[in-house]
């Protein structure tokens, strides 16, 4: 019997077809599938360390092949991740990339008391839970970070009056800036690969978020 090859053991995850569905659940399918929190981490490690197999995947996460396979094909469905065949050294090998796609979203894309209501709500919690897991290992580890990277992170705050409209503006120019900044240093990285493997170019996050909030209480 003829082995399939690693391009055609993936066609049955492979995306659907845009418009075979309604927007709304296209779009709570992606979030279900994008803020798990495995799936999420495997995005990344393909994003920060570049294309991989499987194997590689399992070993650096210490999941089971089956796992990280089942979690691949469901990251492969949503058109989050695509197959690299041309890696393989054979035909056992399943190599994978991440594709570049922008991701922007509300719970307010879903009427209220539906299902998509409910995975956008709750995509929304986990989205906060895995922003803090972030900072909470940033201040771990930050004591034992050289100094130059430890001075450079930042974060800051406000807390003012302001109108919707005025927030508005703030998310406006927020996104603007951080999509001028993180074009910006992905040029510069293609223009010097040499700087990831030398460790002067990291991976950085940046977060921020505005919300009205009452005075926190101790």
């Amino acid at each position: 019997m003829t082995r399939r090859t690693a391009a055609e053991r993936h066609l049955d995850s492979a995306p659907s077809p845009s418009g075979e569905r309604q927007p709304a659940d296209e779009l709570a399918e992606l979030l279900m599938a994008f803020h798990h929190p495995i799936r999420r981490w495997l995005t990344e490690l393909l994003g920060v360390e570049g294309p991989a197999n499987v194997g590689t995947l399992a070993a650096r996460t210490g999941l089971a092949v089956g796992s990280v396979s089942h979690h691949l094909k469901v990251l492969h469905q949503q058109d989050l991740i695509e197959p690299a065949p041309e890696l393989a050294r054979d035909t056992r090998e399943s190599w994978w990339r991440l594709r570049s796609r922008s991701m922007t979203w509300s719970v307010e894309d879903f009427e209220q008391g539906t299902l998509g209501r409910r995975v956008a709500e709750t995509a929304e919690a986990e989205n906060f839970r895995f922003q803090v897991r972030a900072m909470q290992e940033w201040l771990r580890r930050s004591s034992a970070e050289p100094q130059g990277w430890r001075t450079a992170a930042t974060s800051v705050d406000t807390y003012v009056p302001a109108t919707e409209d005025q927030v508005r503006d703030f998310a406006r120019r927020l996104n603007a800036l951080i999509r001028d900044w993180s074009g910006e240093c992905l040029a510069a990285a293609a223009a010097d690969p040499d700087g990831i493997s030398a460790g002067t170019r990291r991976p950085v996050r940046a977060i921020a978020r505005v919300f009205p909030s009452e005075p926190v209480r101790p």
